[in-house]
């Protein structure tokens, strides 16, 4: 039950604030891509951005004849709908689709490859045709040297969605309030070179050796940034997670990686509840029965993961909105389950202190996600310069990939597989 909370002089400042800015520095978090049931795809080359200054060409599904993206356009259909896929060819290799988890899939036009049909060019188009059977996350991509193609970026996601509205799965076990897609991929340059320069005779695979590691195209902390974004062209996509105290967020995990990537979510554990477009159950209509709680997810290479996370605050044992006449606030128990109906605060924490002296300011490093203050929905003294990425007085958990090496842009850190989970205070819009 979302409703005003009963504000302090803190909170009223901090949201008012936050009505006067139009939440400007926060990106909207939804899942962006195109819907449909045909789409015209055009397999191009282009030039992405990297935080440390880099600009790498890359190959890309691109819209009609729109610019190439890298990953490729997010296709959003929907479950039982007949879609066709239209493949023209402007790169000078042929190039296919494959989409693997969808059953029957006919492949007509262009010319015979070695696991599907190719187009060898512009006039040389491809048709793809199925039926979305069974709703989940997948991936769809090139069919052709694929080990090859995948890394220079001919790879994209498909999210099927059944008719239940906010299911991913149709199942109530798969109920969720907000959705994210994080499509995870890497790049060796030495690769990306070789293929710039006419050399893709020379690359060798026993010697891969990937510097950058993405998330929906971006590096942190680009993944931050609004979407689109003028300045990366061609990596319209951004992944800023952002949910209210009690509220799911569905994760649709995907990867086109060689290498497997150990992503951990900071704040809770998540529960994965499908795999593969399928969900965990023992039986149809089990629902998520075989769901399991995890707190790092193990993506693999060419496998997808659906998992739900969300954040109470509960047992923490203070409470969240701060105590004190300043944070004068009630707490409204309608229904006894021990979440206030308006605030979603965990009432047997009500009024209760956080359990540490808080330091001076002059004792305290500041950093741009910190709102001032330690409390949701509260915002306090920053010196000059510092913090106000956090006008929301919101909670930032970073989600990461676990392994070292992939926190860095080229050996430059912070940066890879990156971002942040945003706990916002109720009554701030999330699209």
């Amino acid at each position: 039950m979302k409703k005003e909370i009963k504000q302090s002089k803190g909170l009223l400042a901090c949201l008012l604030f936050s009505l006067l800015s139009g939440f400007s520095s926060v990106s909207e978090a939804v899942i962006d891509g195109v819907t449909g049931t045909t789409f015209n795809l055009t397999a191009k080359q282009g030039y992405i951005s990297t935080p440390d200054g880099g600009s790498i060409l890359v190959w890309g599904y691109a819209i009609n004849d729109g610019l190439m993206q890298y990953p490729g356009p997010t296709l959003l259909v929907s479950q039982g709908d007949a879609i066709t896929i239209n493949l023209t060819n402007d790169l000078a290799s042929p190039v296919s689709i494959l989409l693997p988890g969808q059953q029957d899939v006919a492949a007509s036009g262009g010319s015979a490859g070695l696991l599907t049909q190719e187009s060898t060019g512009p006039a040389d188009t491809v048709t793809y045709s199925f039926v979305a059977s069974n709703a989940g996350t997948y991936m769809y991509h090139s069919g052709t040297k694929p080990e090859l193609q995948v890394e220079m970026g001919l790879a994209g996601a498909l999210i099927v969605r059944p008719a239940a509205a906010n299911q991913a799965y149709g199942h109530a076990d798969s109920a969720y309030d907000h959705e994210y897609l994080f499509f995870l991929s890497e790049i060796d340059p030495e690769i990306h070179f070789l293929v710039e320069t006419g050399r893709e005779n020379l690359v060798d695979n026993a010697t891969y050796r990937p510097v950058y590691w993405f998330l929906n195209g971006r590096n942190f902390p680009d993944i931050l940034t609004e979407a689109p974004n003028a300045l990366l062209p061609h990596q319209p996509y951004n992944s800023t997670p952002r949910v209210h105290p009690g509220e799911t967020a569905l994760m649709r995990f995907v990867t086109s990686s060689r290498d497997l990537h150990p992503f951990h979510t900071h704040g809770n554990h998540f529960r994965q509840i499908a795999r593969d477009g399928r969900l965990l159950e023992s039986a149809p209509g089990m629902g998520a029965d075989l769901s399991y709680e995890d707190y790092t997810l193990r993506v693999v290479p060419g496998a997808t993961f659906d998992a739900l996370w969300s954040w109470t605050g509960e047992k923490l044992g203070w409470d969240i909105y701060g105590t004190g006449p300043e944070y004068a606030h009630s707490c409204i128990d309608g229904d006894a389950d021990n979440f206030d109906d308006i605030t979603y605060e965990y009432c047997p924490d009500h009024n209760k202190p956080m359990p540490v002296t808080l330091p001076a300011l002059q004792e305290l490093s500041f950093g741009g996600f910190y709102s001032g203050s330690p409390f949701l929905a509260d915002a306090g003294s920053l010196p000059p310069g510092e913090g106000g990425l956090n006008i929301n007085g919101g909670l930032f958990y970073m989600w990461h990939s676990h392994a070292e090496l992939e926190l860095v842009n080229n050996d430059i850190a912070p940066g890879g597989l990156m971002t942040m989970m945003i706990v916002e205070p109720p009554g701030v819009p999330i699209p």
